[in-house]
């Protein structure tokens, strides 16, 4: 996959990194010199503009009519709208992900302005402290689409509703579905009638809107 990052910060510096580590072609666009210094520290040659992501003659530097995804990540909620635009709407870029950093902004990070992916980052981390906050001992391992579903690990509690119960009788939430069990080291694939036991590890895909109802069944009963 080629990737054009915008904005070479800490954000953009990482991404590029752990995109490059999986063996995708990046090009990053800067435009503060101290950055790009840095810049040339951390990534292999020829991977780093100097220039702005706003400036077509800068995405053409980059090759961007050949990318299959722009991310604008700069710290301006205007440069990373801006370029996100130009890649949409002047070059035809199949896929544009952007960073919103004052959430005030979001409104304007839309479809029609040539955005496919929003990252609000306060928001996001927000809504994380929040969720983590109300499911006790569950533990989110990964988000999916655009935060709306979570991989989520717990351990069934001795006096869970769970705990010696076929998942068939369990009634999960209509949006949850039981990924994998792992017993004392050995990883199950669960079926209708396989019984869960007390210290069972649930792996389960899960609305994050119906976590709290899955931590009740797997979790320690409240009286």
């Amino acid at each position: 996959m080629k990737v054009i990052i915008v904005g070479g910060g800490k954000v953009g510096t990482q991404l590029a990194l752990l995109l490059l580590a999986e063996r995708h072609q990046v090009k990053v666009i800067e435009m503060k010199i101290r950055e790009v210094h840095h810049l040339h520290g951390d990534l292999p040659a020829g991977s780093v503009i100097p220039g702005s992501g706003t400036d077509p003659a800068t995405l053409e530097a980059a090759g961007i009519r050949g990318v299959d995804v722009v991310a604008a990540v700069t710290g301006s909620d205007e440069t990373n709208l801006v370029a996100t635009s130009l890649a949409r709407f002047e070059f035809g870029v199949p896929r544009t992900i952007a960073r919103v950093k004052d959430p005030k902004n979001a409104w304007m990070f839309t479809s029609a302005m040539g955005v496919d992916v929003a990252l609000n980052q306060a928001d996001l981390l927000a809504h994380l402290i929040a969720e983590e906050m109300s499911l006790g001992n569950m533990m989110t391992l990964l988000k999916l689409r655009k935060g709306q579903y979570s991989l989520v690990e717990e351990q069934v509690h001795p006096t869970a509703v769970a705990s010696g119960s076929k998942v068939e009788d369990l009634h999960l939430p209509t949006e949850c579905i039981l990924a994998a069990v792992i017993r004392k080291g050995r990883l199950i694939i669960p079926h209708g009638d396989t019984v869960l036991q007390p210290y069972d590890e649930v792996l389960a895909v899960i609305h994050t809107s119906q976590t709290a109802q899955l931590a009740s069944i797997i979790g320690e009963r409240r009286s």
